[in-house]
């Protein structure tokens, strides 16, 4: 039956079905072959549903969707313009750090791409700056926004897997600052090699007066993480304060939204999380029967039987990791592999945790590298560039993502 499930994947896949019509059109199928009652569906859809941890989810991309419309994101953009902007090739850092900021707001990497995109584009091409560079570089910045918490796909990781919400972000902060040093590193070779003018003068005026303008946006991640971080709320409780904190700074404070962009804004987000949680809710049909085919078991015993070399079999699992990253969107893939690959994990003595970081990351990674590649297709409607053009100029930042990648799987001071 495990065959015959495949099969009807991989032919729905084909025919052009949406991925959450292809999970639970082939579960359903195969069950129905063999002998399953089909009242197993809405069970366990409802089960898989019956999260508190999930409320999260909308309000987080609420949350993303509103700050990335208005003028936050913009003020972040020119405080660390202020800051950064001096040296050459500033302007490259300066995404790289715009994105760090907004993954800390967000939770989304299209959204942080979005966000950040819109703010610099202009002001990089006005500069001169090669502009498929400029949009790799902001397409893989935005790959941080799944990393850095709050993080939608580590809320439904932890749903999956059973573990602890706060506790996996906890876990993200250093992995995403690493993944935003190595961009870094990279885009100030790149200002230097292609002799790119210094941008904004550096001005303890300029930065204070950016940095007040920025305050309430810099005040989002240290409410929304100090409160979860502390105990003060859950993860779930934060998603609702980011949710009126933002109200509150683009209605009341910056005046930059309106009741009909409000209304767009909330449609948007409401389509999105409907799609995100069908997703999920066909992808637990299919954990239970894989659970029930006692498939995740017998991966873990043909891995081991190629090899029983931890390091070797880690390799294997993140070559797949990435490997369906290039094809699946990022909360198919996460909801597929994580049943089927952390009793695996398990065994090789990789933490839950730890595991969870490592499955998130490469899925990210995922998101520069097509044709799946998300973050590039929303680089390419703003910049107007050819993905393919983009897709190419994303490769000297995907290569350190992946040395980022092996580093935060195989050095456990990078948790």
């Amino acid at each position: 039956m495990s065959l015959v499930l495949a099969g009807l994947f991989v032919l729905f896949l084909l025919m052009g079905l949406p991925i959450a019509i292809v999970i639970g059109a082939a579960t359903m199928t195969a069950l129905n072959l063999g002998d399953v009652p089909l009242m197993v569906v809405p069970q366990q859809m409802f089960a898989g549903l019956n999260s508190f941890a999930l409320v999260a989810v909308p309000m987080f991309v609420l949350a993303g969707d509103i700050m990335a419309q208005g003028e936050i994101s913009k003020r972040l953009v020119a405080f660390a313009d202020s800051m950064i902007g001096f040296i050459r090739g500033g302007l490259s850092i300066v995404s790289v750090l715009a994105g760090m900021f907004f993954a800390a707001i967000s939770g989304s990497g299209a959204a942080t791409t979005a966000a950040v995109g819109a703010s610099l584009v202009p002001e990089l091409k006005r500069k001169g700056y090669d502009p498929a560079s400029a949009a790799s570089l902001i397409a893989a910045a935005g790959t941080i926004g799944v990393v850095i918490p709050p993080s939608v796909p580590m809320i439904i990781y932890a749903v999956i897997a059973q573990v602890s919400v706060k506790e996996l972000f906890l876990a993200g902060l250093i992995p995403g600052i690493a993944m935003g040093v190595g961009l870094i590193f990279i885009a100030l070779i790149q200002g230097y090699r292609r002799a790119y003018e210094p941008g904004t003068p550096l001005s303890l005026r300029v930065i204070v007066r950016t940095f007040l303008s920025a305050s309430w946006g810099l005040m989002a991640p240290l409410i929304i993480l100090g409160g979860i971080f502390s105990g003060i709320f859950t993860p779930s409780e934060a998603a609702v304060i980011a949710v009126n904190y933002a109200i509150f700074i683009s209605f009341f404070v910056y005046r930059d939204l309106t009741l009909k962009q409000f209304y767009r804004i909330v449609m948007k987000a409401g389509v999105t999380t409907a799609v995100i949680l069908f997703v999920i809710a066909s992808s637990s049909v299919l954990s239970w029967a894989l659970a029930s085919w006692q498939v995740p078991n017998a991966i873990a015993a043909f891995a081991l039987s190629i090899s029983s070399n931890t390091y070797i079999l880690l390799i294997l699992i993140m070559m797949l990791i990435l490997l369906t990253g290039v094809f699946l969107e990022t909360a198919s893939a996460l909801i597929i592999l994580t049943p089927m690959l952390l009793p695996l994990a398990a065994q090789l003595g990789i933490g839950s945790i730890h595991f969870g970081i490592i499955i998130v990351v490469g899925l990210a990674i995922g998101m520069v590298t097509p044709p799946v590649a998300i973050n590039l297709f929303v680089a390419s409607s703003i910049t107007n560039l050819p993905v393919e053009r983009i897709a190419r100029a994303v490769l000297p930042y995907l290569a350190m993502l992946i040395v980022v990648y092996l580093l935060i799987a195989f050095i456990p001071m990078f948790l």
